[in-house]
């Protein structure tokens, strides 16, 4: 907004709906860890945003620095996933409980993007495309 650019801010499970009609034409969204094959972990959530906008032709762009970039881990599937308290889910309001004891929980805090669903992921560095592992690496070498 501060550089004039049109923003609407919607809650994430609009983002089908509204890619749906024609409202996005970009989506730009932060990383916690990429993989050297440009997987991404990011939030959960991220993964799904993805997929709608594949679904809906609408480029898919991580926006992160060179430093979440992990070229040990070579896919996402060597991103380690956090799970987060059950209360998270379970609980809201300070405490008060909104699913039954004893419920089983599966709270990750984030889910991993594939790098077939990425355009390109933007870095100080430069911009990298796909195919991610030569992309990045060239990136990493840049000074």
């Amino acid at each position: 907004m501060k550089e004039g650019i049109p923003v609407t801010l919607i809650s994430d499970n609009m983002a089908g709906h509204v890619m749906k009609l024609g409202r996005i034409n970009r989506v730009i969204v932060g990383a916690d860890r990429i993989a050297a094959n440009g997987d991404t972990a990011n939030k959960i959530g991220t993964y799904t945003v993805a997929v709608l906008a594949r679904r809906h032709g609408v480029p898919f762009h991580v926006a992160a620095p060179m430093s979440t970039i992990d070229f040990g881990k070579l896919g996402g599937d060597e991103i380690p996933i956090e799970e987060r308290d059950p209360k998270e889910v379970t609980q809201i309001m300070g405490g008060q409980k909104i699913a039954p004891d004893g419920v089983n929980v599966f709270n990750p805090a984030f889910d991993v993007t594939p790098a077939e669903l990425i355009a390109s992921i933007i870095t100080e560095r430069g911009v990298a495309y796909p195919p991610f592992t030569e992309s990045l690496k060239r990136l990493r070498e840049k000074k």
